[in-house]
């Protein structure tokens, strides 16, 4: 505690100046009839530098005092949204004794994407392990190791999830009891894995869902001893485990509702040749079917999978990847949207609540582009997010996020793979579609909507043509539907649509 009441009188006074000089005032009012929050420019008193450098060092020396109560940041969650946020904080030189996270993990943010990729893969696979995949190596930049934080005066609270939150008195409760007071409060909470309800088998031992580290390893501990496995879902979770399964040379089945692999982004022509790549794999696929229960053996451990039909696939290890829900909790009050779910918030993440902001998976964000509402789940979108939001927080920024959907997946990357596949997609899939290329060795698909380029993916691309493709989708140049299924390679038919660009 300060040494007299003078100085600790002098301290809260100090306190206040700088949360004033940073805390967000606007005061939001959401419009329901458009689905977008109303953005007006955000205007903020900006103290003398001189003034700003004083308070701040006032603040610093009274951080240790009040350890355990007044933050000028805090970041909920550890996942890629928090440490790409917090290096935006280093970069802009105000994160040393100001910036708080709290996470409910034992780790320091990381590529969240290698869990159901290179991690899953058998050790003689050379499998992803931490610290090698700690933010930000998946975007090129520096490898933020908890030695980064400490280094940097980021202060991280693990293993110590937020309880609850007082948005009057602008406190968060953790599990362990800790009381934090914040000036700014950034929502970087993410998604919990959907989960099979527990009376139809979905707490059986020898049943996963993956979402961390922690159960990751869980997995891998799994697959050594497993024979027989089955993957809930058609979807990227589905596809990426049950390629590294393959790995392993498990018997993989992949089980599924819907009529085709990755039915909210893949053509039924698209899918059928991942599936006919999966199945040459030795993967089985059983689409169009439906669960009724995971059954155990008589030692309690999941024994096969129970078919609406009725029919039984054996399984000692089943792993669900039926999707993620926005991790709200305890955060309700701030502000949901009920269409696409998560927290609202406007283009530059601000809440309802003002000093309070929401980023990544969580975060139902106007997308500027196509003039609607959206929660992208998402790696490309947590980085851009968190460094648009706090640049936004830090500075007079007032530019509305402008984000163009981006989508990619790799499998099959392991040594000894016949074949590594990656692709990538920009845009939105509307209207109809015109696929060009025989899959071996590469394959894109481009929609077109009223005469225009709405989005493009490309398996198999090389460097160069990866980098047409958002130039494509953001352009949404004029495209002749005629011509481009008239190409007879993907290198024609990216040259005729990047023709479009030129005429425009």
């Amino acid at each position: 505690m300060p040494s007299s009441s003078s100085s600790s009188s002098s301290s809260s006074s100090v306190r206040r100046f700088t949360m004033a000089a940073i805390s967000n005032s606007l005061s939001l009012k959401h419009t329901l009839s458009l689905g977008f929050p109303q953005t007006t420019s955000l205007s903020r008193a900006r103290p003398s530098s001189s003034s700003t450098s004083v308070a701040f060092r006032h603040f610093r020396r009274c951080y240790a005092s009040f350890a355990n109560e007044n933050r000028e940041y805090v970041i909920v969650g550890g996942g890629n949204s928090a440490g790409y946020a917090a290096r935006t904080f280093v970069e802009h030189g105000l994160a040393d004794g100001r910036l708080c996270i709290v996470t409910k993990e034992a780790y320091a943010p990381y590529e969240r994407p290698a869990l159901t990729k290179a991690y899953l893969f058998p050790p003689e696979k050379k499998p992803a392990r931490l610290p090698g995949f700690h933010t930000c190596v998946g975007s090129g930049g520096e490898r933020q190791t908890p030695e980064w934080y400490k280094q940097n005066g980021v202060e991280m609270l693990y293993e110590d999830p937020v309880e609850n939150i007082d948005i009057e008195k602008q406190t968060l409760a953790t599990n362990s009891g800790k009381i934090l007071k914040y000036g700014s409060l950034i929502i970087a909470t993410g998604c919990t894995a959907s989960r099979f309800p527990e009376k139809i088998g979905g707490n059986l031992q020898g049943v996963h869902y993956i979402r961390d580290v922690a159960d990751a390893d869980v997995l891998v501990s799994s697959l050594k001893n497993a024979k027989k496995v089955v993957v809930v879902g058609g979807g990227y979770i589905g596809m990426e485990i049950a390629a590294a399964a393959v790995g392993w040379n498990l018997d993989t089945t992949i089980i599924f509702p819907e009529d085709h692999l990755l039915q909210r982004l893949f053509t039924p022509s698209l899918a059928r040749r991942y599936e006919e790549l999966y199945q040459k794999n030795g993967v089985k696929i059983l689409k169009g079917a439906s669960i009724k229960n995971l059954e155990a053996g008589s030692d309690g451990h999941v024994a096969s999978v129970k078919l609406g039909d009725g029919s039984i696939v054996e399984a000692d290890t089943v792993i669900i990847g039926i999707g993620a829900k926005p991790a709200v909790s305890p955060f309700e009050k701030v502000g949901l949207n009920t269409d696409v779910g998560g927290i609202q918030v406007d283009g530059q993440f601000r809440t309802s609540i003002p000093g309070i902001f929401a980023i990544g998976d969580v975060a139902a964000f106007p997308l500027k582009i196509y003039n609607r509402t959206a929660r992208v789940e998402h790696v490309d979108h947590a980085r851009r997010s968190a460094q648009h939001c706090v640049k936004a927080l830090l500075s007079a920024q007032t530019d509305t996020y402008d984000y163009l959907p981006y989508f990619y997946s790799r499998v099959f990357e392991y040594e000894g793979s016949q074949r590594k596949v990656w692709w990538q997609f920009f845009g939105d899939n509307v209207g109809e579609t015109v696929e060009i290329g025989n899959f071996d060795p590469k394959i894109a698909t481009f929609w077109i909507e009223s005469g225009k380029l709405k989005g493009v993916l490309l398996e198999s691309g090389s460097p160069e043509e990866f980098q047409l493709l958002p130039k494509l989708a953001r352009s949404q140049p004029p495209v002749d539907k005629a011509k481009l299924q008239n190409a007879t390679s993907v290198e024609e038919a990216l040259d005729i649509a990047q023709s479009g660009i030129l005429a425009s």
